[in-house]
This record gives C-alpha cells, structure tokens and sequence, in this order.
C-alpha cells in the first residue's frame, strides 16, 4: 500500500480476486450448453480447465476464509462508538420508508430526508432529533414512529433465524 499506517487485508483481498477468477468461468460455463444437444471436443476441452480450476479456488477460498474468521476479533464498544459517530444517519432509510407507508411520495420523501440528514451531520446533532424538530417529517411521523425507526434491534430480528439456518 502507499499508505504506510494502513494495514491490508491481503488474505481477504486474495479471496475476493479468487472469486473473480470462478466468477469468470461462468462465461465458458455457458457457452458450453449451447452445444449440450452437440457435444463436441470443444466442450470437454473447456470443461477439463474450468472444473478442476474453480474447485480448487473455491476449496482455498472456504479454507482461507475459515483461517480469517477463526482469527477475527470483533470490538463490540468500538463498533457501537462507529455507529455513534454517524449520529444516527445510517437510520435514514427507514425513516424513508416510514413516510413512504404513510403516503409521501418516494422522491418528496428522500429530498426531505436527505436535507434534514444534511442539516443534522453539518450541525452535529442526532438525527433522531433533527427528524422530530422537521415539521415535514412530524406531519407524517409522530416522535414514537420516529424512535421506532432508530431501535437497533430491528437490524438483530432475524440474527436466530440465521444462525438456525447456518448452524
């Protein structure tokens, strides 16, 4: 990197350029069925390259990506601090939605929101706040419908589901 105090996710950045190269071979992949009703020489030819070659990227890839996240360390402080810093606007497309349900056009609704967030992160307030001072925004929204769109639990609904479906 040219930038010296950044450190680089090289494993990462390794698989996601693996990941390209499997990707690539969907293009031979697909030209192959064309001819399935002919198969000729031309098939295997490409068959015999993109197998065996995207089998063995994608088994580093499930064995490099299991060594990095057996090694990843999650700061949860510091990731709420992240959150924080961002003063609430990472909320704004549900407060889009909300008004969205409530009749606001789509376009009228992101213009309003997008300058309420503007005003917000240029004034340093919370998002939340500057949403229940707006009366475009209280006119739809009440301060409940507001603080409803800011609980964090809402991105965690689904975590058991996965983990379930994972797991």
């Amino acid at each position: 990197s040219a930038m010296p105090h950044k450190k680089n996710p090289i494993l990462s950045e390794n698989i996601t350029g693996l990941a390209r190269m499997i990707r690539s071979y969907a293009l031979p992949a697909m030209e192959n069925v064309n001819l399935w009703h002919e198969r000729d020489i031309s098939h295997s030819s490409v068959e015999r390259v993109i197998a065996p070659d995207a089998t063995i990227a994608l088994d580093f890839i499930l064995n490099r990506l299991t060594e990095i996240i057996g090694k990843l360390v999650v700061h949860p402080k510091v990731m709420l601090e992240n959150l924080n810093k961002s003063l609430g606007l990472y909320n704004s497309q549900r407060i889009l939605l909300a008004l969205i349900q409530k009749g606001m056009s789509r376009e009228k609704a992101y213009s309003i929101v997008q300058s309420v967030a503007m005003k917000s992160w240029k004034e340093k307030k919370l998002f939340s706040e500057s949403l229940k001072k707006d009366n475009r925004i209280t006119k739809f929204l009440s301060e409940k419908e507001i603080d409803t769109s800011f609980d964090s639990k809402y991105f965690l609904k689904n975590v058991e589901k996965i983990f379930k479906r994972i797991f």
